[in-house]
C-alpha cells in the first residue's frame, strides 16, 4: 500500500506530461535510489557493484526492522513530494526517520515484538 502511495505521489507531482517513458522510468528508479541510500546508504547500482554474486536486490537482502521502516520512507516520502520539498531535502528527512525509527525498534527488541504477537 506504502509503495502504491509513493509511486502516485511521484506520478502526481514530478512527472511532467511531455517526458519519454524512459524519462518516467528514470524519475521512479531516482526515487527508489532516494529510499535506498536513506535506509541503506547506497544506490542499487553501488550494492549490485559490491555484490556481483548475488541474485536479485539489496531489498531482497533487507531485515524485516528495515523493510518496516522503508513502507513508513515511502509514505514518508509521498507527504514531502506533495510539499514540494527538494530531493536534497528529502534525502536528509528520510534519513533521519530511518535512523530514528531503526533505533526505536531496536530498543524495543524481539523479545517484546514477540509479546505483542502474542495478545
Amino acid at each position: 500500500m506504502n509503495y502504491r502511495i509513493h509511486t502516485d505521489a511521484i506520478k502526481e507531482n514530478l512527472l511532467p506530461l511531455e517526458l519519454t517513458a524512459y524519462q518516467i522510468s528514470m524519475t521512479y528508479a531516482s526515487e527508489a535510489d532516494l529510499l535506498n541510500v536513506a535506509l541503506f546508504g547506497k544506490t542499487a547500482k553501488e550494492w549490485r557493484e559490491k555484490n556481483v554474486s548475488q541474485k536479485g536486490n539489496m531489498r531482497d537482502y533487507a531485515t524485516l526492522n528495515q523493510l518496516l521502516v522503508l513502507a513508513n520512507m515511502e509514505s514518508y516520502n509521498s507527504i514531502l513530494i506533495k510539499q514540494g520539498k527538494s530531493q536534497a531535502e528529502r534525502l536528509q528527512l528520510l534519513n533521519q526517520l530511518a535512523i530514528r525509527q531503526l533505533k526505536a525498534i531496536e530498543e524495543i527488541g524481539t523479545n517484546e515484538i514477540k509479546k505483542l504477537e502474542k495478545r
